[in-house]
């Protein structure tokens, strides 16, 4: 028994949940259905496909309800699919021995399977109420609560209710075909994002890299005019230290040439030498020869700097709108790659 329960699981139908109906078909990823079943979950899952006699003819696609395999129609649509003889006839040879199983079991026993009435004692459940979607038993319709409800026999039940059912699992079965779609067209688009996004990151640093150049630039020629201006005073306050300098060393050395002369007691000697160094003293006493610093030279204060409205330019950084782009691209082409200082307003482009 536990061997053909066994074999019956491998019958089931994933879609009817039933043993597979003649015709069985195979997919090709080894799955088999009904072909009914094949067909409800083509329909559902080509819904605009056209039909003939309830079937869709031409080719098409679906995904196998077992594993998902994307199975791919040629222009016979379902009735190209290949039959499963072998598992047809394995149903037929199950059919055959539940059968006869079934037939040496005892009546008792075969009762026993049968779903009993909870209110009649012995009694089977094979009827349906309509009213109040139950099964229920025929003592209820005459004597019961069922009495003046309206019931089905439960055959015609069963197989209504099982085909809505079938339904319902096909159409869930291509809902889930759709949704498997959205998902994949999600996952593309979140990889698309990512995507954009380090490329409008790389674009945005480079345009950031190319300010920075700009800027190293102009900081780089504005420190050498400053450079250039404080070694050209230096080499000229320096010459003109040097000159004093030695002017300085002269004059010291007459002073003390005067003071051995003041020493000398021979009057006749004394007068002879003080003529001509007088002379030297009070050309020494004269620095008209020598430079004088205007005042203010060392001063520096021309080179000052103000970046209050490139500041706020910078601060106003910001991405280009659309009807923007064609405007910077006529600046760009203007300036010929560079980016001033003084520019009023300043903007990276994505």
């Amino acid at each position: 028994m536990n061997s053909m329960e066994n074999l019956e699981k491998q019958l089931i139908c994933p879609i009817c949940l039933e043993i597979f109906t003649k015709p069985v078909v195979i997919l090709p990823c080894q799955h088999n259905l009904c072909r009914k079943c094949a067909n409800d979950v083509f329909t559902a899952s080509n819904p605009y496909l056209p039909t003939r006699g309830g079937s869709i003819s031409s080719g098409g696609r679906f995904r196998c309800p077992s594993c998902r395999h994307e199975v791919v129609l040629d222009r016979h649509g379902v009735y190209g699919l290949q039959r499963n003889l072998l598992v047809e006839n394995i149903i037929d040879m199950f059919k055959q021995e539940t059968s006869s199983s079934s037939s040496s079991t005892p009546a008792s026993e075969r009762k026993e399977e049968s779903p009993m009435c909870v209110v009649h004692e012995g009694e089977k459940i094979n009827i349906y109420c309509v009213t109040h979607g139950v099964p229920t038993c025929s003592m209820c319709k005459v004597f019961g609560e069922h009495k003046d409800c309206e019931v089905a026999p439960i055959s015609s039940v069963f197989q209504t209710k099982k085909s809505e059912l079938s339904d319902g699992i096909a159409m869930m079965v291509g809902n889930n075909d759709r949704m498997q779609g959205i998902v994949s067209q999600l996952e593309e688009a979140c990889r698309v994002i990512e995507e954009n996004g380090r490329r409008q990151k790389t674009l945005v640093c480079e345009k950031f890299d190319l300010l920075y150049s700009a800027l190293e630039g102009k900081k780089r020629d504005m420190s050498q005019k400053v450079t250039s201006e404080q070694d050209e005073k230096l080499t000229y306050i320096r010459g003109l230290n040097k000159k004093y300098g030695e002017h300085l060393e002269e004059s010291c050395k007459m002073v003390e040439h005067g003071i051995q002369n003041m020493e000398e007691p021979e009057m006749a000697l004394f007068l002879q030498n003080t003529k001509p160094l007088l002379k030297k003293l009070t050309d020494a006493c004269s620095t008209a020869h020598l430079d004088k610093v205007e005042r203010g030279y060392e001063n520096m204060d021309h080179f000052s700097v103000e970046f209050t409205k490139e500041g706020r330019a910078l601060k106003s950084l910001d991405f280009l709108q659309d009807d923007e782009d064609e405007d910077e691209d006529d600046e760009e082409e203007d300036g010929e790659g560079e980016a001033p200082v003084t520019s009023p307003s300043a903007s990276t482009s994505t």
